[in-house]
């Protein structure tokens, strides 16, 4: 007789970003006229650049010709593709070998898998709040206890909370865990982490035998080139950490689908020696994962080159952009608006101590606006929203104008 994984019974309502677009489904049907704005999910939206689409064309013509087809490549990544990594992150500073990088079809189904490599009675800490894979694929795995819904965060988790009074990047735990879940630039608060923060975790991570797996998704985000871009950069990281990466909104690959793990040598867990967490991932992703698309590959090679570097980045320049209008138009209609300068999502308070999704059905009703509750990340999370600086420009601006028209906040308690 075959049985289910009972722990999915554990999740908690449906997964966020259905639930709003169910919302704003039943919306459109009751008002067929009305044209909505979408700020929520972090989708990108601009063409992807010309030199990323040469790349892209230059493999898709080999693959048509016998002589210069090519099947299955190098197991962890194309080679070529992983030194060219190794060159992006010493010009940060930071010596990774490319035997070292894991090439994945994304951030998001590496950061639930990687924990498939410790554990089920490891102690996680989550940063809250979080984007929801770190949380349910833990989960789903069996890491928790059942959801208490009077405080909104799991049994058997170690939440640690980003507030308005700590710039919304927690201090390490008080207690010994095992794994801990970290992203900077954050998503959903926009918050980024200092290396005297990093550094925190880190002390904590070495002293304690923890793993760090830090999301580094938003690294090409920041512009204030006195905050860590990697993990990396923090001395002692390569004995405790994991960083995942992307090139989903670095270069607008959230369709075409291309990431990247770091697993350093060095790492150790409580009970393994140096090197052999490597193996582990390593035998991971060759027995459950074939490689991610040789085309999307090629189009990573072209992004970490000279042209694909200046041409990605415009088009980063032009998405917080898009966050400076959000920011200035959400402020002057008496918001309390954090994040958008150093990632593309901006923190919004929401007015009088509203709760998240009340606030995000008055921005639909009102303003014909689609944001992302932040209830949605954790119970952090609650009373804000994020705004997504993804969009076209002019969809930016008139969201913007129809939100400083019309939205309409109670001076009560205010």
């Amino acid at each position: 007789m075959a049985t289910i994984n009972k722990n999915f019974r554990k999740l908690s309502a449906g997964y966020l970003f259905p639930e709003i677009a169910r919302r704003a489904k039943a919306y459109q049907e009751a008002h067929p006229d009305a044209k909505l704005h979408r700020l929520g999910i972090g989708n990108t939206t601009e063409a992807l650049p010309k030199a990323v689409l040469d790349g892209l064309h230059v493999k898709v013509d080999r693959l048509g010709d016998a002589k210069t087809y090519t099947g299955y490549g190098d197991e962890q990544g194309d080679t070529p593709l992983r030194e060219a990594l190794s060159g992006y992150y010493r010009d940060l500073g930071v010596e990774i070998a490319p035997d070292e990088f894991f090439v994945s079809d994304g951030a998001k189904a590496d950061a639930a898998n990687i924990q498939s490599i410790f554990g089920s009675d490891n102690v996680v800490a989550i940063q809250d709040p979080a984007y929801p894979v770190y949380v349910d694929s833990n989960v789903v795995s069996g890491r928790t206890g059942h959801f208490d819904r009077n405080r909104g965060e799991y049994e058997g988790f170690v939440y640690l909370a980003g507030t308005e009074e700590n710039g919304f990047f927690p201090e390490p735990p008080q207690e010994k865990v095992d794994l801990i879940y970290l992203c900077s630039p954050n998503n959903p608060t926009g918050a980024v982490a200092t290396h005297e923060q990093l550094q925190a975790f880190v002390d904590y991570a070495r002293k304690n035998k923890a793993v760090i797996i830090f999301d580094a998704a938003y690294a090409e985000y920041i512009s204030d080139d006195s905050l860590p871009r990697t993990i990396f950069e923090i001395p002692g990281a390569r004995e405790c950490a994991i960083e995942i990466n992307s090139f989903s909104k670095f270069a607008g690959f959230t369709g075409v689908r291309l990431g990247w793990t770091i697993v350093p040598k060095e790492l150790v867990a409580e009970d393994s020696e140096p090197g052999e967490l490597h193996k582990m991932w390593f035998r991971r992703q060759v027995t459950f994962f074939n490689g991610a698309s040789n085309i999307a590959q090629a189009g990573g090679i072209a992004v970490l080159s000279t042209d694909g570097l200046v041409q990605s980045r415009q088009i980063i320049a032009y998405y917080m952009e898009n966050a400076r209008i959000i920011r200035e138009g959400l402020r002057s209609v008496g918001l309390t608006v954090f994040g958008g300068d150093n990632a593309p999502y901006l923190w919004v308070k929401t007015p009088n101590g509203m709760g998240s999704w009340e606030f995000f059905d008055q921005l639909l009703t009102q303003c014909q606006v689609i944001a992302t509750p932040g209830s949605g990340f954790g119970a952090a999370g609650e009373r804000y929203i994020r705004v997504s600086a993804f969009g076209h420009r002019e969809n930016i601006v008139e969201a913007v104008d129809l939100i400083k028209k019309n939205l309409v906040i109670s001076k009560e308690n205010n």
